[in-house]
């Protein structure tokens, strides 16, 4: 499974941080491959290349703020879920992800 997504806050400092830090932890645990793009105070950081949006299987959106550029992810599968989410359940929801999608992969 590939996951991509962008997180931000409404400050763009901290929780933007701990939310990306917390879902890519979350992804390495559990052999999944993740690519999340910030944006935060300082504007968008490690920015998702179209080949990554092509490639992934779901998109994981913070919905705190509204997302730059959201028009990259039409036709994907979006998880709105909030920073504090990410943050405090980013394990819980990789998982569950990776069950549902390897339930899909096996059909």
């Amino acid at each position: 499974m590939k996951v991509i997504g962008v997180t931000a806050c409404p400050s763009g400092v901290a929780h933007t941080y701990m939310a990306a830090e917390s879902l890519q932890e979350a992804c390495k645990e559990n052999g999944v491959s993740v690519h999340i793009e910030t944006q935060g105070s300082i504007g968008i950081e490690n920015e998702l290349k179209p080949i990554e949006i092509r490639e992934a299987d779901v998109v994981i959106l913070t919905n705190d703020i509204g997302i730059k550029n959201e028009n990259r992810f039409k036709g994907k599968p979006v998880l709105r879920i909030s920073t504090s989410e990410c943050i405090q359940k980013g394990s819980i929801i990789i998982k569950k992800l990776a069950a549902k999608f390897s339930t899909i992969n096996a059909n």
